[in-house]
């Protein structure tokens, strides 16, 4: 792993993850043509899934950003995983994020930035990524947010 992200992570007590295998049928990530993929990513934390509910309903603004920055982290397991060394990121093209929201709840863009903060803290200028943000009826496991990630290696 690049010195600085290992630094970088240190400093946010950040500890990544042993990447939960995939749920169903699909793979976790797939790498082509100098892109990785990562499949979405659910709040996971010790194995457990940390954040359920739907926003707007039983689930703060404050926890779903803490949703979102706990896929981030999954993420970064899943890439570390597949890379062996997350400096071979050189940028994190794109993020999608999914927030399980009731239909008056707006700020799904909010949420993600807890998924697109950490991505930029982490892996600096290289972070800094397109994304979407959409609410949605549910998620798997009544998960809270979901995110899924594109980035160009080397």
């Amino acid at each position: 792993m690049s010195k600085s992200i290992d630094e970088r992570l240190s400093a946010q007590g950040v500890t990544l993850p042993v990447p939960a295998a995939p749920a169903a049928n699909y793979v976790a990530f797939t790498i082509e043509g100098g892109l990785l993929t990562i499949s979405g990513q659910l709040p996971m934390e010790n194995g457990t899934l940390a954040v359920t509910g739907k926003l707007g309903a039983v689930v703060s603004l404050e926890d779903g950003q803490r949703a979102a920055r706990l896929c981030a982290i999954n993420i970064l397991a899943q890439a570390q995983s597949a890379l062996g060394d997350l400096g071979r990121i050189r940028r994190c093209v794109r993020l999608g994020g999914f927030v399980a929201s009731t239909p008056d709840f707006v700020e799904q863009h909010k949420v993600i930035n807890g998924a697109s903060d950490l991505m930029a803290t982490i892996l600096g200028d290289a972070g800094k990524h397109a994304r979407a943000a959409v609410g949605v009826a549910s998620l798997p496991l009544d998960a809270a947010v979901e995110v899924e990630a594109l980035f160009a290696i080397d």
